[in-house]
């Protein structure tokens, strides 16, 4: 008896291991059973391979199977497929998907996928998972050359105890539950029955008892690359995201006395970084910098190389899409060993490590915590556990959505909304320009210090040595004190070359440090700026439907209350940038201008010390 599955839809092959369908084509099943939401079989022409579950229609009527050797005996042929296929996952509790937070019955969402949902264009790739379909910064994982046993094993948080696997929710007993669970556990979903297009292939047929008013669809984003779509705003928006939310995972914007903001940390901290240490390991072969980190709320000190920071930074630009979070100092293939290097990279880490501890929602997430807490060298389990848990971490893409607690709705109008998003983006703009010219600026000028001005200081004291030395060719002892005193003159113009050299790295490298810090938030402006953009679109969009009954008044009320909370995120990230950029910036042109007086008093004083010398001539 063959399985057999009739195609829906095309589907067009792109990686190996896959087959293209036809629509109405029949093929014969290797097994009922999906992998991850792909299914093994052979077509029409005699190819097997892999293709998208939600693109057939399994029959059940048996029929003769085709020359495919696709039996329920038949071995896989993919190394990652076991024999029988996978095991399926448990069944969760009848009301597992019932929001317990809405007031009514919601409607169960469709199990049907349109074509294109997963992967751009309706493309045969892979399903992907959450990370990679929503997430960001991905330059940590693909590969694990760069990872020592410190950091990799062949365990999962899946295997360690009380973790939580991808089926049902266990309680501390051990039992499954839905909706309200262990540890203030709650089941938050936006899913409802918003028929949904795609312009990624042919949509499948709605019904709809409603009519009309239930036929209109808010389309999805041709560009399946945008930082909207990658980021699960477009995915929240249109009522996808369900998840179970901690309560320690809510992250609360609330109204201040310049509009929405983050919530404050109840518990503030800050972070040295100190003593960067050349360490060695495989017997010598392999060379690091490692850094201490000391932790004020802690006083707990953590030694950490810059790939982990590398890696903590690739996690929470992946599971914060409207937060910006700040740039690491940049990576350098060779004289990484330097002290100028090493002191450089320090400052930019201290920096760094300031912006996250001054953040409200990132200086309490996990991961954070994890990476100042955790001492890898001592608890190497606990470090492993936890930075399994935080790869594996579910509330990503459209489902970090759900973690974000908002005020009432009625505290934001949209067109206000739309003109403060607009004018931030002027003000970024202008600063990133105005940014780029001081930086430049300040650079050239720096590079005059050390090496002009010093070689233009030490000409004029050499001519006035040279003048001393042939006034000693007099040999009148009336003279002596003159010569010395001339001498002298040209020694201090010497001292204060060398001052000049030694003077950007008091002022000038301090703000250019600050500056390179702050473009790297300008550069993650945009992304996030699109986000909140793509929100509004969907909003006008439902709008628009509603005026011409296409769409019922509750369902693009749904798409406004999602945006809205995006929106509200935004501006109180929006808040928070103006809040640092005020503190950081009046501290540094309070130093810089501290550093500028202090080296013109040492420039004073040299040239008060020559002037005092022609006293007693």
């Amino acid at each position: 008896m063959a399985l057999r599955a009739r195609a829906l839809y095309d589907f067009r092959s792109e990686n190996p291991g896959e087959i293209s369908l036809r629509e109405h084509e029949v093929l014969s099943l290797c097994s009922e059973q999906d992998i991850e939401g792909w299914l093994e079989g052979v077509n029409s022409r005699g190819d097997r391979g892999l293709f998208p579950a939600s693109y057939v229609q399994v029959i059940r009527a048996p029929e003769p199977g085709p020359a495919g050797d696709c039996g329920p005996g038949a071995p896989a042929r993919y190394a990652n497929v076991p024999p029988g296929g996978f095991e399926p996952l448990p069944a969760p509790p009848p009301d597992a998907f019932q929001p317990l937070l809405q007031p009514q019955q919601a409607p169960p969402p469709s199990t049907f996928q349109p074509p294109g949902a997963g992967f751009p264009y309706g493309g045969g790739a892979l399903q992907p998972s959450p990370q990679q379909l929503y997430g960001g910064y991905q330059a940590s994982q693909g590969s694990d050359d760069d990872w020592d046993d410190e950091w990799d094993d062949s365990s999962t948080v899946a295997d360690e105890p009380g973790a939580l696997g991808s089926g049902a929710y266990p309680d501390l007993d051990g039992s499954s539950s839905a909706g309200v669970g262990a540890a203030g556990r709650y089941r938050l979903s936006t899913r409802s029955d918003l028929s949904l297009g795609s312009r990624g292939g042919s949509a499948p047929p709605q019904h709809h008892a409603s009519g009309a008013k239930s036929s209109a669809t808010v389309s999805r984003n041709l560009n399946r690359f945008s930082t909207f779509v990658k980021s699960g705003g477009e995915a929240f928006v249109l009522g996808e995201a369900s998840g179970f939310v901690k309560d320690g995972d809510k992250l609360c914007v609330v109204l201040g006395p310049y509009g929405p903001e983050w919530q404050e940390n109840p518990y503030p901290f800050q972070c040295t970084i100190d003593d960067p240490t050349k360490q060695t390991k495989f017997k010598g072969m392999k060379s690091y910098i490692s850094y201490k980190l000391v932790p004020t709320h802690t006083q707990v000190p953590v030694h950490r190389r810059y790939k982990h920071f590398d890696w903590l930074y690739a996690r929470l630009a992946e599971k914060f899409p409207v937060i910006s979070v700040p740039h690491l100092p940049e990576k350098q293939a060779t004289g990484r060993f330097e002290e100028d290097f090493i002191s450089k990279r320090r400052k930019g880490l201290i920096w760094w490590m300031n912006h996250m501890a001054s953040h409200p929602v990132l200086a309490q997430c996990d991961v954070f915590q994890h990476f100042l807490t955790c001492p890898s060298s001592t608890d190497e389990k606990a470090w492993k556990q936890g930075k399994r848990k935080a790869e594996k971490d579910e509330m990503v893409g459209a489902n970090f959505f759900l973690t974000l607690s908002t005020p009432p709705a009625a505290a934001l109008d949209l067109q206000e909304v739309e003109s403060k998003i607009d004018g931030f983006k002027c003000f970024t703009k202008k600063m990133d320009d105005s940014a780029l010219q001081l930086n430049h600026t300040a650079n050239e000028f720096a590079r005059k210090q050390v090496t002009g001005f010093k070689k233009e200081y030490q000409k004029v004291g050499q001519s006035f040595r040279g003048l001393s030395q042939a006034f000693e060719l007099d040999q009148q002892a009336f003279s002596v004190g003159l010569n010395q005193a001339i001498a002298f003159t040209g020694d201090a113009y010497d001292a204060i070359g060398e001052l000049f050299a030694e003077q950007p790295r008091q002022d000038l490298d301090p703000v250019m440090d600050l500056l390179a810090l702050y473009q790297g938030h300008l550069a993650n402006f945009p992304d996030i700026i699109h986000v909140q953009k793509g929100a509004l679109t969907k909003v006008k969009e439902s709008r628009r439907h509603v005026e011409e009954g296409k769409m019922e008044m509750q369902k693009a009320d749904g798409i406004q209350d999602r945006c809205n909370t995006i929106s509200f995120a935004t501006l109180a990230e929006i808040h928070h940038f103006h809040q640092i950029r005020v503190r950081d910036f009046k501290s540094q042109m309070q130093h810089f201008l501290q550093q500028q007086i202090i080296f013109f008093q040492k420039v004073t004083q040299k040239l008060e010390e020559a002037l005092h010398k022609y006293d007693s001539v």
